[in-house]
């Protein structure tokens, strides 16, 4: 929750850029469910805008919470390089 407002800026600023954004999550070693909520969130959107969001080496731990929360089709996950 501590970095939710720097993720969220973040995401803002990425929200209408018109290339797919690619989301590096490598190096995520904790997630909390506000992070989740809010990549949920950017990337519903993405998609209803009929942009794209691509993950590149989401960590272990970012899909182990994103699975343990049922987040993991909201989030695209499926399939993201590992």
């Amino acid at each position: 929750m501590a970095q939710a407002d720097g993720l969220k800026a973040a995401l803002c600023a990425l929200a209408a850029h018109p290339e797919p954004v690619i989301l590096d999550a490598a190096a995520v070693q904790r997630v909390d469910t506000a992070a989740l909520q809010l990549l949920a969130a950017f990337v519903r959107d993405r998609r209803l805008a009929g942009r794209a969001v691509r993950w590149q080496a989401p960590s272990a731990a970012l899909a182990g919470a994103a699975r343990l929360l049922g987040m993991g089709p909201m989030l695209q996950l499926e399939g993201a390089g590992r």
